[in-house]
This record gives structure tokens, sequence and C-alpha cells, in this order.
């Protein structure tokens, strides 16, 4: 069992930054970040294993994912925010062919 704890959202102005963190009770493999926003399905973002990472296209160029392995934490640093990428935002995990959840932190991207 992998528990996964974020944090780091909040408000923020279109254009401004913000930086989510997640931090697994263990080891992981493929690690990475999703969202979802009211009416919509939860939508990949961005992942990471080991040194290959994968973006959703709208966020390509804004958005960087990376981890610490020695901490087991993820990170998702987030630039040139737009209001549409207000959601929940949620890490997930892979590890031993199971999937694991966090928890959820909200982004809301002001204008």
């Amino acid at each position: 069992q992998v528990q996964l704890v974020e944090s780091g959202g909040g408000l923020v102005q279109a254009g401004g930054s913000l930086r989510l963190s997640c931090a697994a009770s263990g080891s992981t493999d493929v690690m990475g970040w999703y969202r979802q926003s009211p009416g919509n399905q939860r939508e990949l973002v961005a992942t990471i294993t080991g040194d290959s990472t994968d973006y959703a296209d709208s966020v390509k160029g804004r958005f960087t994912i990376s981890r610490a392995d020695a901490k087991n934490t993820v990170y998702l640093q987030m630039n040139s925010l737009k209001l549409e990428d207000t959601a929940v935002y949620y890490c997930n995990a892979w590890w031993m062919g199971y999937v694991y959840w966090g928890q959820g932190t909200q982004v809301t991207v002001s204008s």
C-alpha cells in the first residue's frame, strides 16, 4: 500500500505560477499528475518514469514534472497558468502492478 499526499494548490492569477508536491509513503515506479474540472473527465497532465517525461499537449512548455527519488516525491511546476488550468489536481503512482491516487489539491486560476 502506497499513500500519496499532495500539497501546493491554491488560488493564483492568470499568468502566475504554482508548484505542486506529492510525497509517497514508499517506493514507486511511474508517477504522474492528473486533473479534473467540474463536468469533465479526469485527464492526464504529466508523467515521469526515471528520466523520461510525458506531457499533455495543453501544458507542454508551461508545466514541468520532476521527482526527488530520495524523498519519494514528485513535483509539478506550473508556469503561465491559464483560466482553463483550474481543476483538482491528483497525484498518481504505480507500484507492483497497482495504481494509487492522492486525495487531490485544488488549483484555481483567476482573471
